[in-house]
């Protein structure tokens, strides 16, 4: 969604809020794309991700409902073991 640290934390001032508001709102109503994730907030999510555990991320994933099954191989990536 493209926040600052300060915004995904949940501090937004006035504007900043009255902004995305009217952002979502534009979107839902044009039915068109959000606005694209900045690159360098991009690479982050991905470094960040890089560094978790898998078994971590299929945990989150399968608490937010989604079915998680280990790759071919059982190795990372599909490598074989």
């Amino acid at each position: 969604m493209g926040f600052t640290q300060r915004q995904a934390g949940g501090r937004f001032t006035r504007y900043e809020a009255e902004a995305f508001i009217e952002q979502l709102q534009d979107v839902e109503s044009n039915c068109s794309e959000p606005a694209p994730v900045p690159a360098w907030q991009h690479s982050a999510q991905k470094k960040l991700l890089a560094q978790m555990p898998a078994e971590l991320l299929a945990f989150e994933l399968r608490r937010r409902g989604w079915m998680v099954i280990e790759p071919f191989g059982g190795g990372i990536g599909g490598a074989p073991t």
